[in-house]
């Protein structure tokens, strides 16, 4: 596994599962079943801890945890999508007071499931638009960027962890994939 101190605040993390939600997922976001994204997180700083740590949108909302104990304890492969350039210290310190005023936030299901596939998520952005007070995973992760200005997007709600990766790495924001687990 990839150190710790070899991340910075803005990496993404993403995690392909080995479960049936996870093949699911993939299905329906055009990622390949075992292998493509059904999960991603953002590494970032914590309001009270000087540590890096990973925020996530999960079942029971956004929480954050040390990098490390969330890919340990995940059941599956973990990749390590770390940015071209680092942060600013005004981006870095901007992104992590967003992510600290996140925790707790509820997961958004609907949002996760109407992010499904290009066309549809298309779709809903043209007739919804972005709402920040329920989160999916990647809801969380491509909000973060946008909102620091290294991710250009009108609604952080359409993307799902598939589309959103592919997206980061076309624009040049994310380096190629590196697997950790």
């Amino acid at each position: 596994m990839k150190r710790v101190d070899e991340f910075k605040a803005g990496d993404v993390i993403g995690f392909s599962g080995r479960s049936w939600d996870s093949v699911l997922i993939n299905l329906a976001t055009g990622g390949i079943p075992l292998w493509g994204l059904s999960h991603v997180g953002i590494v970032g700083y914590g309001k009270h801890r000087p540590e890096l740590l990973l925020f996530e949108s999960l079942g029971n909302g956004v929480t954050s945890s040390p990098v490390e104990e969330a890919v340990e304890k995940y059941k599956g492969r973990v990749w390590a999508y770390r940015l071209f350039r680092h942060m600013y210290l005004h981006e870095v310190t901007r992104m992590s007071a967003y992510l600290s005023s996140m925790i707790r936030r509820s997961y958004d299901v609907h949002g996760a499931t109407r992010s499904a596939g290009k066309v549809f998520s298309f779709v809903e952005a043209l007739f919804r638009k972005e709402d920040l007070t329920t989160l999916f995973c990647s809801e969380l992760v491509a909000a973060q960027l946008a909102y620091v200005g290294l991710f250009a997007t009108g609604s952080a709600s359409r993307w799902n962890p598939n589309h959103l990766v592919r997206t980061l790495r076309q624009l040049g924001i994310v380096r190629r994939p590196e697997r950790m687990k």
